[in-house]
C-alpha cells in the first residue's frame, strides 16, 4: 500500500512540475493548448480551450496563436491545420489516432461514394483528412441533426463514417441516409446488459449517452447528446445520480460542474469502471510538455489536401453559425 501511495505522489509531483513548465512555454511560445473531454483531468486543468470536436474546430478556425498544441487525436490535429494552415500544429503522440476514422480507409470509401452519384457526402468529423477532401459538408455529434436537415428531404445522402450516429439522426429526421459501416469502439462496445445492469441497481440515476452507442443504448437512455450537450444536461438536470454511456474523461467536467451530484461509468467489462479511448489517454503531460518544447511532432497536410478538406470544413463552421450553433 505505501508504494502505490508513493507512485502516486510521485506522479502527482511530476505532473505539477511539467504543468508549471508548460505554461511557461505557452507564454514563450505564444502556443495555445485545446484539449478533448477525454483527455486526462491534468491535461484538461491546463487547457486554454476544452471541448467537444465543434467547439475545438470553432477555436481552432480563429486562434492567432503561432503554435497550436492539440491534445486529443490524429483527425481533430488534422482538422486544427486545415483551418489554420499558416500555424504549426502539433499533436502530444501521433499515435493517437482513431478507431472510428480509421473503419473508413480513403480507398474503399472513394469506391463506395463513386457507386452512388446522385449523393452528396455528409461526413463526421472524426474521420481522416483525406475522406474530408471526398466530403459535402462536415458534421460534429452536436449538429449533425440541423446540419443533415439544412438539406431539401429528397436529397439523397452518404453519411460516413459512424453507423450508429447516422442511424440515428435518420431515427430523428425520417431520413433514409444511405450509411458507411464504421464505429466508435469506445462507444459501440457498451452492451445494454451492463447498462440494464446499472439501472436496476441505481434506480434513481438517469441514463446519459452518446449517439455513437448502438440503437439499442439510446433507446434506454433518458438523455442522448453530444460530449457538449451531455455536460449541459448533466448540470441543469434536477436529478442528482447519472450513469453515464461514454468515455471515462467526461466525468472530470461533470464533477467539476456538479461536485454535489454522482456520476456512474458504464463500464466496458466486469473487470473495471471505466471506458477509456486507448488513443486519447497515450497523451501524457510528459509527452505535451516535450512537444511543446521541441515543436514536434507536427501535423503535416500537403496544400492540395488542406483546400479540398477546408471547403466542408467551413461549410459546417457556416450552417452553425447561421443556426446559432456557435458564435458568430
Amino acid at each position: 500500500m505505501k508504494k502505490d501511495n508513493e507512485r502516486k505522489y510521485f506522479n502527482f509531483a511530476a505532473d505539477l512540475k511539467y504543468a508549471k513548465m508548460i505554461e511557461k512555454l505557452k507564454k514563450e511560445k505564444n502556443a495555445i493548448l485545446l484539449a478533448h473531454y477525454y483527455q486526462i483531468p491534468e491535461i484538461q486543468d491546463i487547457a486554454d480551450y476544452i471541448g467537444d470536436s465543434l467547439g475545438l474546430s470553432q477555436i481552432a478556425s480563429e486562434t492567432k496563436s503561432e503554435l497550436i498544441v492539440f491534445a486529443g487525436v490524429h483527425f481533430m490535429a488534422e482538422t486544427a491545420k486545415i483551418l489554420n494552415p499558416k500555424t504549426k500544429v502539433i499533436l502530444p503522440d501521433l499515435e493517437a489516432g482513431c478507431s472510428l476514422a480509421d473503419s473508413c480507409p480513403a480507398d474503399e470509401f472513394k469506391i463506395f461514394k463513386e457507386k452512388y452519384p446522385d449523393h452528396i457526402v455528409i461526413s463526421y468529423i472524426n474521420c481522416t483528412a483525406e475522406i474530408k477532401t471526398m466530403s459535402d459538408v462536415i458534421c460534429t455529434s452536436g449538429n449533425a441533426v440541423q446540419i443533415v436537415e439544412s438539406f431539401p428531404k429528397e436529397q439523397k445522402i452518404i453519411f460516413a463514417p459512424d453507423k450508429n450516429l447516422g442511424a440515428y439522426i435518420n431515427g430523428l429526421t425520417g431520413r433514409n441516409m444511405l450509411l458507411w459501416d464504421g464505429t466508435c469502439e469506445v462507444h459501440d462496445i457498451l452492451s445494454t446488459e451492463a447498462i440494464i445492469n446499472l439501472k436496476v441497481a441505481n434506480i434513481d440515476a438517469k441514463l446519459v449517452a452518446h449517439p455513437e452507442c448502438k440503437s439499442a443504448v439510446l433507446e434506454l437512455a433518458d438523455f442522448v447528446g453530444s460530449t457538449t450537450a451531455m455536460l449541459k444536461f448533466t448540470r441543469t438536470d434536477k436529478a442528482r445520480r447519472f450513469i453515464i454511456a461514454s468515455e471515462t474523461g467526461l466525468l472530470h467536467q461533470m464533477k467539476k460542474e456538479s461536485p454535489d451530484k454522482d456520476f456512474i461509468i458504464v463500464p466496458t467489462d466486469e473487470t473495471c469502471s471505466c471506458n477509456d479511448c486507448l488513443y486519447m489517454k497515450k497523451n501524457t503531460m510528459e509527452k505535451l510538455y516535450l512537444s511543446m518544447k521541441n515543436e514536434t511532432p507536427e501535423i503535416i497536410l500537403s496544400d492540395e489536401t488542406i483546400e479540398k478538406a477546408k471547403i466542408p470544413i467551413i461549410r459546417m463552421l457556416e450552417i452553425s453559425r447561421k443556426l446559432n450553433l456557435i458564435k458568430k
